[in-house]
């Protein structure tokens, strides 16, 4: 259940699992849940996360017994972290007080500036929402709340990433970000469904435009807020050139860490894919502990790295992307091997550009310096690049090293700076 209509939400369509339900958890299902959750925990940091629908929708008083049932589990020495997903329109200072006493981390979703926010967030009346997001938001600032943003991507705002980033970093204040792109696959009648159909929505963000976005706002980011500002993405794509775990479940190399439950009980392998034929069971019939280590969830997991195309396994970023999210798999190969990831264009050259800084931050990382110091290194090579372009004659070789002449490349389109594979600084700290 939810007090918005946000035009992309992939699950208003599961309404249908449910006929006639209100949705919403039962006491018994939650001291189930809770309960089961922290006896599952072999250490003493639980995360307890609420997402929805709009989970505010439940109330205070609905958390606060949630709150008094996570304390009669406790164990000694135990610590949660309470984290809740939400619009923000019904935020007010009591849910802001409540969040600060018991330490939750709140994500709050917000697509950009009002213009860009507003086209798809819109409530059950169609009016806009971005006022109210802002002020949820203003209130979790004033109560001192740690709080960060999920911004989807669509085709809407897509074309605006410094925009977006700028917007967030500046004028909202935050240094947590998360993007997430809007795939919604349609059939041929046009209606929007989950798993099925090999086209989408004109919300849709397209696979070469979600690569500019993340591109443009990652050349924005690593020349000025490493260290300040920390996007899920970039952060998980260093840790992937560090040799680590990208702790971002689209990028890990299987599935099954991520089990979403329902207002009833049932546990499903992934909030993606609420659906029966993924349906593990429900938890007040088999306790979640075996549910989420049945063989069925083991399957699902290793399937995402199992079925990988023969493309993706020689591909030479697979170690940072892993074929992305399962979801997202239904395009076929150059070959007409089905299971390529819809995304797989962006990606690929998003990975591709930001090889040469990410290498900079895992070596400045190994030896034990601040990976900020990519900054300064960044800014001599910039000014080494415009050193050389301003030498070069049209018809010289470009400085950036593509190998065109200078007319063609970099000198083509003076205003406006290229991005890629051949963006100048690849070239020039290489």
């Amino acid at each position: 259940m939810c007090n918005l209509d946000c035009a992309y939400c992939f699950f208003l369509a599961k309404e249908q699992l449910y006929p006639g339900s209100r949705f919403r958890m039962a006491d018994d299902v939650l001291e189930a849940y809770i309960g089961q959750l922290i006896a599952g925990h072999a250490n003493d940091h639980v995360t307890i996360a609420w997402q929805g629908g709009e989970p505010t929708l439940m109330g205070l008083d609905f958390f606060r017994r949630a709150m008094a049932i996570a304390e009669r589990h406790r164990r000694p020495g135990m610590r949660f972290e309470h984290t809740i997903q939400t619009n923000g329109t019904l935020l007010d200072d009591e849910w802001c007080a409540f969040f600060k006493e018991h330490g939750f981390l709140v994500g709050i979703s917000l697509d950009g500036p009002a213009h860009l926010h507003d086209i798809y967030r819109y409530d059950k009346g169609g009016k806009p929402t971005f006022d109210k997001v802002i002020r949820g938001l203003r209130l979790l600032q004033q109560h001192g709340v740690d709080f960060n943003v999920l911004t989807t991507v669509n085709s809407a705002n897509a074309d605006h990433p410094l925009e977006v980033y700028r917007f967030l970093r500046d004028e909202v204040g935050t240094d947590w970000i998360q993007f997430i792109p809007v795939v919604e696959r349609i059939n041929t009648d046009g209606r929007t469904l989950l798993q099925e159909g090999n086209t989408v929505s004109e919300r849709s963000v397209g696979a070469e435009q979600f690569g500019r976005f993340l591109t443009t706002i990652f050349d924005e980011w690593v020349r000025h807020d490493v260290g300040k500002v920390f996007v899920q993405t970039f952060e998980a794509a260093a840790r992937s050139w560090l040799g680590l775990s990208p702790r971002m479940c689209v990028f890990d190399q299987t599935c099954g860490l991520g089990p979403a439950l329902e207002h009833n009980g049932d546990l499903y392998t992934c909030d993606h894919f609420v659906e029966p034929k993924h349906k593990l069971g429900n938890i007040k019939d088999v306790p979640m502990i075996e549910l989420v280590s049945s063989d069925q969830m083991q399957k699902f997991g290793q399937d995402k790295r199992d079925t990988l195309p023969q493309m993706c396994q020689q591909c030479p970023v697979r170690f940072a992307c892993n074929g992305e999210c399962p979801k997202n798999r239904f395009i076929l190969t150059p070959d007409g091997e089905p299971g390529l990831n819809y995304l797989c264009a962006g990606y690929k050259a998003f990975f591709t550009h930001i090889d040469q800084p990410l290498q900079i931050i895992a070596g400045l990382l190994r030896q034990g310096r601040s990976a900020a110091e990519v900054m300064p290194i960044l800014a001599r090579a910039d000014a080494e690049f415009a050193r050389l372009l301003a030498k070069a004659g049209r018809n010289d070789p470009c400085p950036c090293g593509s190998g065109r002449k200078l007319k063609h490349c970099h000198g083509a389109q003076p205003a406006r700076a290229k991005t890629g594979a051949d963006s100048p600084t690849n070239t020039i700290y290489r």
